[in-house]
């Protein structure tokens, strides 16, 4: 698939540069441009890249590219091994302060703690979470003390809810957790971030083409390795098509339903990438995808 060309004139050589887009838009061949151009070292920023076992399925850039620049974070972790948004903060930190990093990946969160901050909340247990969701709005509402409905839009049921159970949770108001929230260990200002925007329909076709080329490059012998070990509830196993290609190995599948199941689950993957932009990365800069004006 080729890479697209970039216009580097418009990244400035010495800032940091963050490349955000969804799955299969062209985020690693546009780092590799901009490290080959300006020089600097790609750093990953995608949850499921950073595990060994499925690097054709999740997209890692090859041996060819692991070769022209220097590449972090990448195939690092065993397929069983937990890893958190604060865990990639942590290994992410020491990049930020050598050699010009470029770092690039599809997972919203970690761009967002990275360049934010990251309000340490402890997680909603399922039981709090079911008790909230069966309770109505001005309930929720009336749950909170003063200071926190005042910073709320209160017809924000998702964010009256999150707010009711972080309290419920922790005895303590979100708006105290966040007012705790460290500095942002990049913030936004000081890097050039690239949010690449795909048409829809150009993406949906690479996403196809993807597919078959995976399967060129060895995907299904990478299944038939972690067979031994397969547990769905692995943190590798949401690698997309993990599941579908281990059925197609047990014979439960046929090639042409997982080839169909894989493109639809990836499909659906880069909707949800496409939200977390729209959403939470009003800040960068947007890149629309194809380029028209090559």
């Amino acid at each position: 698939m080729g890479h697209m060309m970039f216009d580097l004139t418009k990244i400035d050589p010495d800032k940091p540069v963050l490349i955000y887009g969804p799955t299969a838009s062209g985020k690693s061949g546009l780092a590799l441009q901009i490290a080959e151009a300006q020089g600097g070292v790609i750093v990953n920023a995608d949850a499921l890249q950073i595990y060994q076992g499925w690097p054709i399925l999740t997209a890692q850039p090859p041996s060819e590219d692991l070769a022209r620049a220097p590449h972090h974070l990448y195939n690092l972790l065993p397929y069983d091994a937990p890893y958190s948004v604060g865990d990639w903060l942590r290994d992410v930190t020491p990049f930020l302060k050598g050699t010009r990093p470029i770092i690039v990946g599809g997972t919203g969160l970690y761009f967002t703690a990275l360049t934010e901050g990251l309000a340490d909340i402890p997680a909603t247990p399922p039981d709090v979470r079911a008790k909230a969701d069966a309770i109505p709005l001005p309930d929720l509402i009336a749950g909170l003390d003063a200071n926190t409905a005042g910073a709320l839009d209160l017809n924000n049921r998702a964010r009256v809810q999150r707010a009711w159970e972080v309290q419920q949770t922790t005895g303590r108001s979100i708006r105290d957790w966040q007012a705790d929230t460290p500095p942002a260990l990049l913030p936004l200002e000081d890097c050039t971030a690239l949010a690449l925007m795909p048409d829809v329909d150009w993406l949906n076709a690479r996403i196809e083409q993807r597919f078959g080329m995976m399967m060129d490059a060895g995907a299904l012998a990478e299944a038939k390795a972690m067979l031994p070990n397969w547990d769905p509830l692995a943190p590798s196993s949401k690698a997309i098509g993990a599941q579908e290609l281990i059925q197609l190995l047990n014979n439960e599948i046929t090639t042409d339903s997982a080839r169909e199941a894989i493109i639809v689950a990836t499909r659906r993957y880069a909707k949800r990438q496409r939200t977390w932009l729209r959403s939470r990365m009003k800040r960068w800069q947007i890149v629309p995808l194809p380029d028209v004006a090559q």
